[in-house]
C-alpha cells in the first residue's frame, strides 16, 4: 500500500480542520517523485489517468527497478509494449505479495499489491474490425480497466461482412463511448458514428500493405470521416482506451 500522503488525502485533512493550509502546501510541493526515472506517484490523483511504463526501447534492469519501485510506492503499476525477456526479467525477483497478471496479446504487465482500481460507473465498448485489430484493442481496454471503466468488446465485425456488426452494436447500447479499432481502409469508426448516438474514437492500427499501409491509410480515411468521430495516433490503443476511460466516467457520472 502506498507509504505516502496522495494529494485527495491533504486536501481532506484541509477539509476537516486537521491540517493548516500553509502545511498542506509544503506537503503537496513535497509529493513524491521516485528517484529510480521520476516517477509521478500522484498522476491519478491528479490528472486521472494512472502513470503507465512504456517498457519498449528500456533497458531492461532499469525497467525491473522501476516496476518494483512503483508497485511498492503505489499499490499498481501498468507497463505497455512489453517484451518477453523484460516480462521474465520483471518477475524473476518479485517483490513479497506482489502480483502480476501478463497479458500476451496486447504486451501488457500489470503488477499489484492486490489494490485494485475503483470502478467509475463508466462503461466503454471497444470493437475491431478484424482479428488483426485485436491486439491494440487489447490496449485500450487494459488502461480503460485501469481507470476503473467497465469494458464491453464485439471483435472482428468489420465493413467486409458489415452484417455482424449490426447484432454486435446491439449488445453494446449500453457503452458511454466506443473506441474502434480497424486497419486497410479504416472505414468502420465512420459507419459505427453513424449508428450509436454516443461518443466515437477511431484507432486507426498498423495492417494494410501497398500504397499507404501500415495504418496510413486507416488514419487518412478516419481523419477525412464525413462522421464526427475523434482520430487518436495509428496503434495508439493506450490513448484511446485513456480518453475514453475519463470521458465515460464524466458520462456515467451523470446516470
Amino acid at each position: 500500500m502506498p507509504d505516502h500522503h496522495t494529494l485527495p488525502e491533504i486536501l481532506e485533512q484541509v477539509r476537516c480542520g486537521t491540517l493548516d493550509p500553509a502545511a498542506a502546501g509544503q506537503l503537496i510541493s513535497s509529493l513524491p517523485v521516485d528517484e529510480v526515472a521520476n516517477l509521478d506517484l500522484n498522476r491519478a490523483d491528479r490528472c486521472g489517468i494512472p502513470e503507465v511504463v512504456l517498457a519498449e526501447g528500456k533497458d531492461t534492469d532499469a525497467l525491473v527497478k522501476i516496476m518494483h519501485s512503483y508497485v511498492r510506492a503505489a499499490g499498481r503499476v501498468l507497463a505497455s509494449r512489453i517484451s518477453p525477456e523484460q516480462v521474465q526479467a520483471v518477475l524473476a525477483h518479485l517483490p513479497d505479495g506482489i502480483i502480476a497478471d501478463y497479458r500476451e496479446i496486447c504486451r501488457i504487465l500489470i503488477l499489484s499489491d492486490g489494490t485494485v482500481p475503483a470502478p467509475s460507473g463508466g462503461t466503454v465498448a471497444i470493437v475491431t474490425a478484424g482479428t488483426s485489430d485485436i491486439r491494440v484493442a487489447e490496449e485500450a481496454r487494459a488502461i480503460a480497466e485501469e481507470m476503473g471503466a467497465s469494458v464491453l468488446t464485439a471483435y472482428d465485425v468489420g465493413v467486409a461482412g458489415i452484417h455482424r456488426l449490426f447484432p454486435a452494436l446491439e449488445k453494446l447500447r449500453d457503452a458511454d463511448i466506443y473506441v474502434v479499432c480497424a486497419g486497410r481502409e479504416g472505414t468502420l469508426p465512420s459507419v459505427v458514428a453513424g449508428l450509436v448516438n454516443k461518443p466515437v474514437i477511431g484507432v486507426p492500427v498498423s495492417t494494410g500493405y501497398g500504397y499507404m499501409g501500415h495504418g496510413e491509410a486507416a488514419l487518412a480515411s478516419m481523419l477525412q470521416s464525413c462522421a464526427a468521430i475523434t482520430v487518436v495516433n495509428i496503434d495508439a490503443g493506450f490513448t484511446a482506451g485513456a480518453v475514453a476511460a475519463r470521458t465515460a466516467a464524466l458520462i456515467g457520472g451523470t446516470k
